[in-house]
């Protein structure tokens, strides 16, 4: 096994973190200064990241949780504000589980967390395209030049052209609308940012679908452990 796969498979960082590591000298097999692609068998080799000793692959654990509203979708919060870990028990705590990709302070919805390094840069970076489902309550109705603009992609800042979003209506109601919308990308406030561009501010966002993981009916501020799929992750290119 190359020894970023390794590392990232121990829950240390993400596969392309873990290379960074290596190009920084920071990670040594055996006393040696490890190299980009080298191989490593755990159960042989001694592996150090740092002064700390990288243990043998661990067992991997997956859980979603139903981020309720004002949870950090991080470990730690240096305001002192509640995260998502605070959702789990103390067993669950001592697996050093991450959040995988994040949802804001103001969003809702469905979060996986996990130990396993390489499958949350599968679920994160980019080139995979991994889909991502969100319910959404906007002000006012969208018009069809709106819909046609979201799924065709639009400049949303200088250099950031959105990808095609899939869209589909659920309910109209007095003053306001509430939309499914289906995307790849993960820019920082991305949704809410979309909505706003084309001035129909997001009311409240709840992620319902992150990759093969859909919330169901779990209710807010509540987990349960998933399994890793056997299939492809659901992206947009399948």
């Amino acid at each position: 096994m190359k020894i970023q796969k390794f590392l990232a498979h121990a829950g240390v960082c993400s596969r392309r973190k873990a290379e960074e590591l290596v190009r920084a000298k920071k990670v040594r097999i055996n006393g040696q200064v490890a190299k980009i692609g080298q191989r490593v068998d755990p159960t042989k080799d001694t592996i150090n990241v740092g002064r700390k000793k990288i243990k043998n692959l661990p067992e991997f654990v997956y859980v979603i949780v139903n981020k309720p509203l004002n949870y950090i979708s991080t470990t730690k919060d240096p305001q002192g504000r509640k995260t998502v870990l605070d959702l789990l028990p103390a067993e669950l705590k001592k697996q050093r589980l991450y959040p995988v990709g994040r949802l804001d302070y103001d969003s809702e919805g469905l979060m996986l967390l996990t130990n396993d390094g390489d499958y949350t840069y599968q679920l994160t970076h980019p080139k995979f395209e991994v889909l991502k489902t969100y319910q959404i309550t906007i002000k006012g109705n969208l018009s069809t030049r709106d819909v046609t603009k979201l799924e065709k992609g639009f400049w949303l800042d200088k250099g950031f052209k959105t990808s095609p979003a899939k869209l589909r209506q659920i309910e109209e109601r007095d003053g306001e609308s509430i939309w499914e919308i289906t995307i790849h990308e993960g820019k920082k406030r991305q949704v809410r940012r979309m909505f706003e561009a084309i001035h129909h501010p997001v009311k409240r966002l709840l992620r319902v679908k992150l990759g093969p993981y859909e919330l169901g009916k779990l209710k807010p501020g509540t987990w349960k452990k998933v399994k890793k799929p056997e299939k492809k992750l659901l992206s947009s290119t399948q």
